[in-house]
């Protein structure tokens, strides 16, 4: 199974165990799913709506380096760590 990283507004956040380059986050939401660019923001596969886009782009700017740990750790088959969602202000 891959290790949950994040849950916010209904979204799973999850990075995969000895996953391949670029370093990438999965983002699961209502039956939709999306693979982003650590580094970039960029969506590499599938797609969620403009909204819960924007929160996790928003989201990735934030916390990159945690991230960038966090996917170190996982290709390695470490164990990972959890990370701070958005809230709503």
């Amino acid at each position: 199974p891959m290790p949950t990283i994040s849950v916010f507004f209904g979204m799973t956040i999850t990075i995969n165990f000895f996953d391949h380059n670029p370093p990438h986050i999965h983002v699961a939401h209502g039956g939709l799913k999306a693979l982003i660019d650590i580094r970039t923001g960029e969506v590499l596969a599938g797609g969620l709506s403009r909204r819960e886009t924007r929160y996790v782009l928003e989201w990735v700017e934030e916390h990159r380096d945690d991230l960038m740990q966090n996917w170190d750790l996982a290709v390695q088959g470490k164990p990972t760590f959890k990370i701070e969602g958005l809230h709503d202000d």
